[in-house]
Parts: C-alpha cells; structure tokens; sequence
C-alpha cells in the first residue's frame, strides 16, 4: 500500500511529488505525461527563476526534477480509470488492467480547453476551428484568421499567429481586454491585428472545411458573417474533475472545494491541488505552491 497517490502530471502534481518523495512518504504519481496545458504555450515568461521558456522545455524541467527522486514511483502513459473508497484507504485502477491501493490521493487533474458549444463549432474541429495556436498555428499560413477571447490565452494565440497569418481578428465579448498589459501593447503593434468588441460568436459556417464565422455585437443584436479559414478558441479552460463528482464536493464551476492552508478537500484522505481546485488563482507558480502545501499537510497527517 502506498502513503500517497498523486494523480496528473502538471506542476502540482510535479512539485507535490518532488515534497514526498524528499519527506520519504511512499508515492506514486500516475499522469498520461507530464507537464499539463502549460506544454501548449510558445513561451513561458512568468515562473520564477527562468526569464522565459517554451512549453516542451518547461515539461521536460519538471520531468527531470520528478525522475531525479529516488522515494517515488513514476507512472507515465497510464490513465486512471476507477478511484473506490475502503476500508484502509482508497483503490485506484489504472489502464493496463492494474489496481494500486493508497492510505492519500492527492488530484491534481488540471483543465483542459473550454468551447462555445455554438453550431458548427464540433463539426468544423480540426477543420478550421482550434484550441491550441502553438500546435496549429503554422497551418494559417497567408490566412484570414479569428481569435476568440480577451484574456492571456488569447492575446498568447494571436502572438503566436502574427508570423503566419495574413489577417487577425480578435473577438471579445466584453468591451475591455482583461489579459497583461504587456500583452495588449505587443498585439497592437501589428496593424495585421484587429479587435472587435463587444461581439460574440454565433455559428461557423463552411463546407469540407470551415469558410465563415457568424457573429454578432452584443449591444447592437447586428450580425455580421466573417470570412475566415481558421479560428483559434481561446476562452480559458474547464477542471478537469468527472471523475471525482462523486467522491468530493464540487462548486458550480465544477471545481474541487478544498481547504487552502491544507489542500483537504471535504472527504478525508483526498487532497487536491492546482487548476482543478476552486483556488482564486490558477497559474504555474500558484498550482506549484498548492502541491507543496498539500504534501506538506500529507506527510504532518501520516506522522
């Protein structure tokens, strides 16, 4: 039996890991990989201690760091298919037909892309409709492009665009951009790069491949229809939490409710920690510092 089970291979579960396995606590940490959603980004300016890095190099720091522990069972290409209560503790079943038995399982499940859910947006995936700009922007090349979002992602994406496509637009339903500051000077220094307030996103519209996006102006009720060949949905991410509805108490975003000097969540022996949670901040530095302070409180709880 092990002390703990981490599940997901983010930065949470990554610094959660390097903490037990300093602190000897018996672990496993299962993840399909390792790295989360920050392996989409072309740069990484903000985690302290490097000036910038790209999303590979980022996963592969944290996997060197994790595999250079010595008291921790790394299990990479697993996914996890049951978690059961018992009568020690909890019992985890793994692709591959494998069951692990654990007194603590720490979630660090991470999110993933959130989408319109508007007509044509499932048809048109992969067919001109995008979530990540690092992996296909590329393939906009000398193309009318449409970003849809005014936070970090989708001033990212449309950064991530301008050496490609021939035009951007940005759409944003509110009439403020909420990303960086330093976001916001470097998109509008492109005069490639155009932002539609105020607007939404109503329908995509093409044939094999997508040709058109409906829209419409929130103020106005106006509609317009956007000729456009690729469009990069940038509107934040959802936890990643199904398979814990009925384990812990969520909050109406889906969320994992935990105490957050602790990282406890409402049933004892689960703890959870990172984007999945309902932490007012969801960022690298901060999801690093949730699984640090929730092996912490693990290895107090087992002493």
């Amino acid at each position: 039996m092990y002390d703990l089970i981490i599940i997901g291979g983010g930065p949470a579960g990554v610094a959660a890991g390097v903490y037990a396995s300093r602190k000897r606590i018996k672990t496993a940490l299962i993840s399909t990989d390792i790295g989360g959603q920050s392996v989409n980004s072309a740069s990484i300016e903000n985690f302290i201690g490097y000036k910038a890095l790209s999303g590979l190099d980022f996963a592969r720091v944290l996997e060197d760091h994790l595999s250079a522990q010595d008291h921790i069972d790394i299990m990479l290409g697993k996914t996890v298919e049951a978690v059961d209560a018992t009568q020690e503790g909890y019992r985890v079943s793994i692709s591959g037909g494998e069951t692990l038995t654990t007194k603590n399982i720490l979630f660090t499940l991470g999110s993933s892309y959130k989408k319109l859910t508007v007509s044509g947006e499932k048809e048109y995936e992969g067919k001109g409709v995008f979530y990540c700009s690092i992996c296909d922007a590329p393939l906009m090349k000398g193309k009318d492009v449409l970003v849809v979002g005014g936070g970090n992602s989708a001033l990212e994406a449309v950064l991530d665009l301008v050496p490609y496509a021939k035009s951007i637009q940005l759409l944003n339903r509110s009439d403020v951009l909420r990303g960086d500051e330093v976001y916001q000077e470097k998109i509008k220094q492109y005069s490639r790069v155009s932002i539609h307030t105020n607007t939404v996103v109503e329908e995509f519209i093409g044939g094999q491949f997508l040709q058109k996006a409906r829209v419409r102006n929130t103020q106005t009720n106006a509609q317009e229809e956007l000729l456009v060949e690729g469009v990069f949905v940038a509107i934040g991410y959802q936890p990643n939490t199904a398979m814990v509805k009925d384990l812990v108490v969520l909050n109406e975003r889906g969320q994992i409710i935990v105490d957050h000097k602790t990282m406890q969540t409402s049933r004892a022996g689960i703890w959870a920690a990172g984007d999945c949670t309902d932490g007012l901040y969801h960022q690298i530095n901060t999801a690093s510092g949730d699984g640090v302070k929730a092996a912490l409180n693990i290895y107090e709880t087992l002493r």
